[in-house]
C-alpha cells in the first residue's frame, strides 16, 4: 500500500471509529508498526489526528478564531515559554532595535534583554517591566484590544511604518507546515505582518502546543522566519519544520 493510500485509509478508519492502536493499523494496512508510527507523526503535524501512546484518535478539522486572555496564557506551558524566551533574548545585542510583539512568551524575554537594547512594542503588559529594566521603549499607537492587551488597528500599522528593526520577535497561535503562521485576529495579524516587513530578521516564538495548528488569520509563510520552539519527546516531529525553515530548539 502506497503512503498516500495508507494515509487515506488511516484517516478513514479513525473518522469511523474515532480511535485506533498502532497494532490495529499495522495489521489493517499490512505495514510495519514503525511505518505506522511515522505515518501518525506526519498526519499529526498536518493537523489531521492526535497521537497518544500506542495509537491515535480522530481530530475534527477546524480553524480556530477564539482566543484566551493574557492571564490564561501565562499559566500554559510556562517552563517551555521561559526557555524559548531566554534563548530569544540571547540573540539580542546591546544597541539592537527590536519589535517585541504583545504576548506571554515575548513578555518573558524582557528579563533577559541586554542593557542598551531599544524596544518598540504593541504590548501594554510589557511597558512596566521594560521601564523597570531601564530599557529604552517606544509604544506604538492604535486601539487597545482587551483580550490580549495589544495595540492593533490602523493607528498601530501607521505607527510601525515609522520604524526599521534589526530583529522582530513575534508570538503566534498556529504553526502549520502547509498553512504557515497564523493568529485568530485579522487586525493583530496585520500588525505582525507590518512589523515583520520592517525587520532584517524575524523570529517566531512558539511552544510545541502551537505546532500543527491553524487559526483564522494568516501572518506569513514559515520560510520567512526563524522558528524558536521547545524540545519534544519525538524529535522526528520537528524534522518537517526544519526542512521548511531554520528551527532553533531549546530545552526547558
Amino acid at each position: 500500500m502506497l503512503t498516500p493510500e495508507r494515509h487515506r485509509f488511516i484517516l478513514s478508519l479513525l473518522q469511523e471509529q474515532k480511535v485506533a492502536t498502532v497494532q490495529e493499523l499495522s495489521a489493517a494496512t499490512e505495514t510495519s508498526e514503525s511505518t505506522i508510527r511515522r505515518d501518525l507523526v506526519q498526519l499529526e503535524q498536518e493537523g489531521k489526528l492526535t497521537r497518544f501512546h500506542g495509537g491515535a484518535q480522530w481530530r475534527e478539522p477546524s480553524v480556530k478564531s477564539e482566543e484566551t486572555t493574557i492571564a490564561q496564557r501565562l499559566s500554559q506551558h510556562e517552563a517551555e515559554k521561559r526557555a524559548i524566551a531566554r534563548f530569544a533574548a540571547s540573540l539580542v545585542k546591546s544597541g539592537d532595535c527590536l519589535f517585541l510583539d504583545a504576548g506571554t512568551t515575548t513578555f518573558y524575554m524582557i528579563d533577559d534583554l541586554p542593557p542598551g537594547a531599544i524596544v518598540v512594542t504593541n504590548g501594554l503588559t510589557h511597558i512596566e517591566r521594560l521601564l523597570e529594566r531601564n530599557i529604552k521603549t517606544y509604544l506604538i499607537g492604535g486601539s487597545v484590544k482587551g483580550m490580549t492587551k495589544a495595540l492593533i488597528g490602523k493607528g498601530a500599522v501607521e505607527s510601525l511604518k515609522n520604524y526599521r528593526f534589526d530583529k522582530c520577535f513575534l508570538g503566534i497561535n498556529g504553526v502549520h507546515l502547509e498553512h504557515g503562521l497564523s493568529t485568530p485576529d485579522p487586525e493583530e495579524a496585520f500588525v505582525k505582518q507590518t512589523a515583520a516587513n520592517a525587520s532584517t530578521e524575524v523570529f517566531v516564538l512558539a511552544d510545541h502546543s502551537k505546532l500543527g495548528k491553524t487559526t483564522f488569520s494568516f501572518v506569513c509563510e514559515m520560510e520567512d522566519v526563524t522558528l524558536i520552539t521547545n524540545d519534544v519527546n519525538d524529535q522526528q516531529q520537528l524534522d518537517p519544520y526544519k526542512k521548511k525553515t531554520k528551527v532553533e530548539v531549546v530545552t526547558p
